[in-house]
């Protein structure tokens, strides 16, 4: 009986025992899975922070973002638009692999009956199956019917605007006089929660700010848990600086810029408030490390003047595969251990967003389908350098221009966002050294034709690996 008693004793200790490591194990696994948190601006151009050389637009908290994180000189979009954009950093996957860019519809409008495939598998999905939790907050505009919302790619919650702020227009005039007599009420713009609409129209005025205090809450709670507290990744996609401008009164003429440096500015004070949460939540979870990416979709909208925004020295924008069309003013910082800090010059791309993370919590990206990003958590970590060493630049459904160490060919040209443009082909390619000549003014095309040859076999090698794919854009909701 005795010898019954003790083996009894012994196996309830070995269960303690076992739970206690399980619980321990998972304890640590927590600490050690970072948390990730992407912002996103619309139209943001290279040149409109003050880090990056705007003389009358202020971004204190962008600027110590840049300072005591990383500021990125070479870093690129996806697209030169917004919907194949969001798809490329989302997925780490050119849009052109999964039917998220077209030559006829840019973009994905409110008659749009397609969107980001269910067999993408974005960052949040990705992040999802390793325990984390996972929060879309802003503009999605990757498809507003139910099976393409956030909350079917992988994302626990959504609180935004399905598409872009300009679209859903009850009222004739022009964007900017609507935004001068801040008439939000123009634009019947749905805000979503989950997969239900809470507000139409959306007071525009105030967007930026709720978007904030929901990512601010959300760090809060996923943190009360101090050790025991899930990882997150927060995709906080801002639907400002595009057209039409609109800022709260807090932000009213606070800016030299006008109204888009007072847009600026606001979301400016959304990056500290964010940084200011993180530093806070640390404090209950002091194992958790946090990345913070910041960054915008394409170049600045030219046409609408000052309501529009700067690539500063960058020729052209949005819409363009110009420089200025998908070079992006972009910092990252992370916190409570710093990143190797400094301005780094090598290339980067939103496409390597989930590589990236992946690399950070020790895991590799999906082995079943082909991406276009790279890991650069050794230039985070200051381990290495950037793996990247080329760039494609698409224009809808088709390659024009490719960027291969610091040369640049293009291949054809479209200049602005603008209708009526017409598309030119370049028999030679214009070619152009971005280390030189970033402002691509200086064609040296007839100095170096096996530049130009090297190019050429890398983009033919590169269009060999792209399969033909259902079209999303394309796709119209029946009347």
């Amino acid at each position: 009986m005795q010898t019954l008693h003790l083996r009894l004793k012994q196996s309830c200790l070995a269960l303690f025992s076992a739970a206690l490591l399980l619980s321990t194990n998972s304890t640590q696994a927590a600490q050690t899975q970072p948390n990730f948190i992407v912002i996103f601006a619309d139209d943001l151009g290279y040149g409109d922070l003050s880090c990056f050389g705007h003389p009358t637009i202020s971004t204190p908290n962008l600027d110590q973002m840049a300072a005591e994180g990383q500021k990125w000189t070479n870093f690129y979009v996806a697209a030169c638009v917004c919907t194949p954009s969001r798809a490329g950093l989302l997925t780490g996957r050119l849009p052109i692999r999964n039917g998220m860019c077209s030559d006829n519809r840019r973009v994905l409008f409110p008659n749009s009956a397609g969107g980001l495939p269910p067999s993408e598998i974005t960052i949040a999905k990705f992040l999802k199956q390793k325990g984390y939790q996972t929060a879309a907050i802003g503009k999605w505009h990757l498809g507003h019917l139910p099976a393409y919302l956030p909350t079917s790619h992988g994302f626990d919650s959504y609180y935004g605007i399905p598409y872009s702020n300009d679209m859903d227009r009850i009222v004739k005039g022009s964007n900017i006089d609507l935004a001068n007599q801040e008439d939000y009420k123009a634009y019947d713009l749905p805000l979503m929660r989950n997969t239900e609409v809470s507000e139409r129209p959306v007071d525009q005025r105030t967007i930026t700010r709720r978007y904030t205090e929901e990512a601010v809450k959300f760090i809060h709670q996923a943190q009360a848990k101090g050790d025991q507290a899930k990882p997150y990744f927060i995709y906080l996609a801002h639907n400002l600086p595009h057209v039409p401008l609109f800022r709260s009164a807090k932000f009213k003429d606070s800016s030299l810029a006008g109204i888009y440096g007072d847009v600026i500015a606001e979301i400016d004070w959304s990056v500290g408030q964010v940084m200011a949460a993180v530093k806070e939540a640390s404090e209950k979870s002091p194992q958790a490390q946090t990345y913070v990416i910041f960054t915008s979709d394409n170049g600045p909208w030219l046409t609408y003047k000052t309501h529009g925004g700067s690539a500063g020295l960058l020729r052209d924008g949005k819409g363009s595969t110009w420089e200025g069309g998908m070079r992006e003013p972009t910092a990252m910082w992370a916190w409570p251990k710093q990143l190797k800090s400094g301005v780094v010059q090598q290339m980067g791309s939103t496409l390597d967003l989930l590589p990236t993370f992946a690399g950070l919590i020790g895991e590799k990206v999906p082995s079943d389908r082909i991406y276009d990003g790279y890991d650069l958590s050794p230039v985070l970590l200051g381990t290495g350098p950037s793996p990247r060493k080329e760039m494609f630049y698409y224009h809808g459904e088709q390659l024009f221009a490719v960027r291969s160490g610091q040369y640049k060919a293009h291949f054809k040209t479209k200049t602005s966002y603008v209708k009526g443009q017409k598309m030119v082909e370049h028999n030679p390619p214009l070619l152009y050294h971005l280390g030189h000549d970033p402002s691509e003014k200086h064609n040296i095309a007839k100095d170096h034709p096996e530049i130009i040859e090297q190019i050429k076999q890398l983009a033919e090698q590169h269009r060999k690996g792209i399969k033909p794919v259902e079209n999303q854009l394309t796709k119209k909701i029946e009347d």
